[in-house]
């Protein structure tokens, strides 16, 4: 695998992300991610490990979908685990992720909520 940017904190993540994806780097996005990490995508299904997150990838960048970056919530840590969200910039829910914190310091994804609307009232 080649060696690439870590993320040296929770919200670096987010940023890292729309790089890889708009290079259309299935492994780089995967590469964000524990090896058991579970991410709830397909909306209703779950992918578990980074493997399968990473052909998720290749065949959803596979259409060369542009994302824009978006503007974190306050980050939530406690000890080596971190809350991190973010408000699509269409209004239509959120997105949370959790992520962890690597014995070099970096940290990445262990359950990725990417998109998810409120309950209807």
């Amino acid at each position: 695998m080649p060696e690439y940017e870590k993320a040296m904190r929770p919200e670096d993540i987010t940023r890292l992300f729309v790089e890889r994806s708009n290079a259309g780097d299935a492994a780089g996005v995967a590469a964000l991610y524990e090896e058991d990490a579970v991410l709830a995508y397909p909306p209703g299904q779950r992918t578990v490990g980074r493997e399968a997150i990473r052909t998720l990838w290749e065949k959803v960048l596979a259409d060369r979908p542009r994302f824009e970056p978006e503007h974190p919530l306050p980050t939530l840590i406690h000890g080596d685990i971190a809350l991190t969200s973010t408000p699509p910039k269409d209004g239509t829910g959120a997105r949370a992720q959790v992520v962890r914190r690597q014995a070099d310091g970096s940290w990445l994804r262990i359950i990725d909520q990417p998109e998810f609307t409120p309950p209807a009232r």
